[in-house]
């Protein structure tokens, strides 16, 4: 049975009616998928459709979700990547999957699931194997992880923690309206599932890396990102390029952990296009 809400099976028949290649986008911590708005049109300007479907249960705007921080709370890593494999699952071609941060996870889960033509996975969070724990990202995530009790919480971040977690490579009035325009609570299980993920035979912050349908896929690090710095998405790359299908690295110079929503998102985004046009071309 489809978790999927009313609004999201529309999208799913949008895009099935279109007869073009899909592309799902996968929203990470502290936004929603609105964040992919910019995306999403560039992607349609060049011959795609697109879907952006929610972590179940998401709010529909900025505002809703910080009035009600409570919709957010409980979200487990493999429930959400269920929700975005039964949108998969109804797709008539099987789509490319570009996600970001916590999204970047479970696009690398989904492929390694058989379920995407092409992924992207930019400044993804840390799956089991992948080592490195800088203090940057133990930073970033203190606002949650701090405090044990946070596990079934939502949480939101003051300006400050965004600033340091997100904003930090753009200046502070960008970081202000970065945080206006799209900062949202936070569950906290996902970050603590992923902090005890090496710790946990049983985790569910686990990727098949090894699954040879998994397809191209393209990591993404932003040279300053505190979140997720370059070290964990290259530890995650030396895992991924084992895999028999192609496996590419691009360290973007210069940019934190908000390169998908600031003023350098298109770079990040006709990088990621060209890659999928590449190795999810439009004649499927």
């Amino acid at each position: 049975m489809t978790t999927l809400t009313t609004h999201e099976q529309e999208e799913v028949a949008r895009a099935n009616d279109s007869g073009l290649p899909p592309v799902i986008f996968v929203h990470g911590l502290w936004l929603l998928s609105s964040s992919w708005d910019p995306w999403r049109q560039l992607f349609e300007a060049n011959g795609y459709t697109t879907l952006a479907p929610g972590w179940p249960d998401d709010p529909d705007t900025v505002e809703e979700a910080n009035q009600d921080p409570d919709a957010f709370a409980h979200k487990r890593i493999k429930q959400v990547t269920d929700h975005y494999s039964g949108a998969a699952d109804l797709l008539k071609l099987k789509p490319a999957v570009l996600g970001h941060s916590f999204g970047g996870l479970i696009s690398e889960m989904l492929a390694g699931e058989g379920k995407s033509a092409a992924t992207v996975a930019i400044s993804p969070a840390a799956f089991r194997g992948v080592l490195p724990l800088p203090l940057s990202s133990l930073k970033a995530a203190s606002p949650v992880l701090a405090n044990p009790f946070n596990v079934g919480r939502a949480v939101p971040l003051t300006f400050e923690q965004f600033q340091y977690a997100f904003g930090n490579a753009v200046d502070e009035n960008e970081a202000h309206a970065l945080y206006d325009a799209y900062a949202v609570p936070a569950p906290g299980k996902p970050l603590f599932q992923a902090a005890a993920g090496n710790l946990n035979p049983w985790t569910e912050d686990r990727v098949d890396t090894k699954n040879v349908a998994r397809g191209p896929l393209l990591l993404v690090s932003g040279e300053k990102d505190h979140t997720v710095p370059p070290a964990v998405v290259s530890a995650a790359y030396k895992r991924q390029e084992q895999n028999p299908g192609l496996t590419e690295y691009w360290e973007v110079p210069d940019r934190g952990h908000s390169l998908t929503i600031d003023h350098g998102w298109r770079e990040v985004a006709e990088a990621a296009l060209a890659f999928i046009t590449l190795h999810a071309p439009k004649a499927q």
